[in-house]
């Protein structure tokens, strides 16, 4: 008897970007009426793979079939929903439309007139909601509705082009604990109607609650295909780092245990990113906050430099409290920092190298209300030559510069105020290899100096240097790692993985 055709197979997949590989002859098979999770750290090319199975980009080198037949082509969309569709972590429905009119957003039904027929758009979302089980009105507009429900008619409206199987990136990202077993009972309903999902997380306890299969990717390649339940947790994390028996980071460094505390967070709660969060950081000290992109780490941080305004709890920067949810209050306060974001946070693209390096310090550029741009530019260039900026001069746009120049200028904008406390997001983002190298050991120098840093980053190399690692899952800090740590077991405690479970 011939077994059926996967619902999608890719094989020996190949994308490049540039200089850099995405994809290395990498695959995946998905079997009819499976929940198959595709795991990997950051940079392992998820998101890359999603990409081309569902058209939106075309491989280098490989093929993609669905039920046998090959991809159709990239032009013909209404073919590629037809076969495979994504809920991605950011919602795709239009807040200013209606339900029903999202549902069938340019396949309204027209009258004689050429007019649309509101009463048969309802009349079809209604039964459309009804055959999948989904309690939503179809006159609500989408903004009213939450992260659940908006979820809910995404995967209806894939579901009305005949799409049998769906990508779901990351869908538990924002939902509490009940909404994410009503999710997960959802996918088995739809299971048992022939429907079919890949499943994407870093939350991997839940890839052993309602996943059948899990394929792990590393370094742009395929690493393995198993049955989950044959598949012990430990060797699915080794497979993730690629380090089976976990290999202890570097020397330690040994910040005075008399040193001042430069930061003290007490209680802090932020309903929806974190809840009773606590920790100090000495002066020479560097503390990681280690999680994934959902765990609360970054909400915890942006409160520390007030981008965020904790419900609860105090924050004090070097013996001072400053204004909960004010950046200048906190810069005031002794803070330096280093959002995670340089594009939309951290440059002013078309202002000068100079401007953006110093925009907060203008106290030290002149008299009040005036900046001497002699003197601007003075700092510029010393800021320039510590930092290794390459660059003909200060008054180039920073727009112009590479992306690790631009992340030192972000760095250098940081430490212009002499901070007593170092807060960097994601430091390393988007920076090629020696521009992260050089951004670390900047990072070391600082805390030599006496400076208090704080580490807020899913990548292991950000958090190598750090004196401990305090590890961040659902919001509540879980775990606390001294320097000495193995991959395996911070990958482990990130991921809301229990080894021994």
């Amino acid at each position: 008897m011939a077994t059926a055709p996967p619902v999608v197979e890719a094989t020996g997949i190949t994308k490049r970007f540039g200089s850099t590989v995405a994809l290395r002859e990498a695959g995946i098979r998905i079997d009819a009426g499976q929940t198959h999770a595709l795991v990997g750290r950051n940079g392992a090319g998820k998101s890359t793979l999603v990409s081309i199975l569902t058209g939106l980009q075309a491989p280098d080198e490989g093929t993609v079939s669905f039920g046998g037949e090959p991809a159709p082509r990239l032009a013909d969309r209404d073919a590629w929903r037809r076969r495979v569709a994504c809920v991605y972590q950011k919602s795709t429905i239009i807040p200013e439309l209606t339900v029903a009119e999202n549902l069938f957003l340019n396949r309204h039904d027209r009258g004689r007139s050429g007019l649309i027929n509101w009463k048969t758009v309802r009349g079809r979302a209604r039964e459309l909601l009804d055959t999948w089980s989904v309690d939503v009105d179809v006159r609500t507009p989408a903004r009213e509705l939450d992260v659940e429900q908006r979820q809910f008619v995404e995967i209806a409206r894939a579901l009305s082009f005949g799409a049998r199987f769906i990508i779901l990136d990351e869908p538990t990202a924002q939902l509490d604990g009940a909404a994410i077993n009503r999710l997960f009972a959802r996918i088995n309903d739809l299971q048992r109607q022939g429907v079919t999902f890949l499943f994407i997380s870093h939350h991997l306890q839940e890839i052993y609650e309602i996943c059948d299969t899990v394929t792990v990717f590393r370094d742009a390649r395929h690493i393995l295909t198993a049955a989950v339940d044959e598949l012990p947790r430990a060797e699915l994390v080794a497979a993730m780092t690629g380090d089976a028996a976990g290999e202890a980071v570097g020397e330690r460094r040994d910040p005075s245990a008399s040193a001042v505390d430069v930061l003290k967070v007490d209680s802090a709660s932020l309903p929806g990113a974190y809840d009773d969060v606590s920790f100090r950081i000495r002066a020479g000290e560097i503390v990681g906050l280690a999680g994934a992109a959902s765990s609360g780490r970054i909400e915890i941080a942006e409160t520390v430099v007030g981008l965020r305004k904790a419900a609860g709890g105090t924050v004090e920067i070097a013996g001072n409290r400053p204004r909960p949810g004010s950046v200048p209050a906190a810069l005031k306060a002794g803070a330096g920092f280093v959002p995670q974001d340089r594009h939309h946070q951290g440059l002013v693209p078309e202002m000068s190298i100079a401007d953006n390096g110093t925009l907060t310090i203008p106290e030290r550029l002149g008299p009040t209300g005036f900046i001497d741009g002699r003197r601007r530019d003075g700092f510029a260039r010393s800021m320039i030559g510590k930092l290794a900026i390459k660059t003909p001069g200060p008054e180039l746009p920073v727009s112009g510069l590479s992306g690790g120049n631009q992340q030192k200028v972000v760095m250098a904008r940081a430490l212009a105020n002499d901070p007593k406390l170092l807060v960097l997001i994601n430091p390393t983002a988007g920076v090629d290899v020696r521009s992260k190298e050089f951004l670390l050991g900047k990072v070391g120098e600082i805390a030599e100096s006496g400076t208090g840093v704080l580490v807020a980053s899913d990548e292991l190399d950000d958090l190598r240097m750090c004196d401990r690692v305090l590890v961040v899952f659902q919001g509540r800090v879980v775990a606390e790692m001294a320097h000495g740590w193995h991959d395996h077991d911070l990958v482990a405690a990130m991921e809301g993985v229990d080894l021994d479970g």
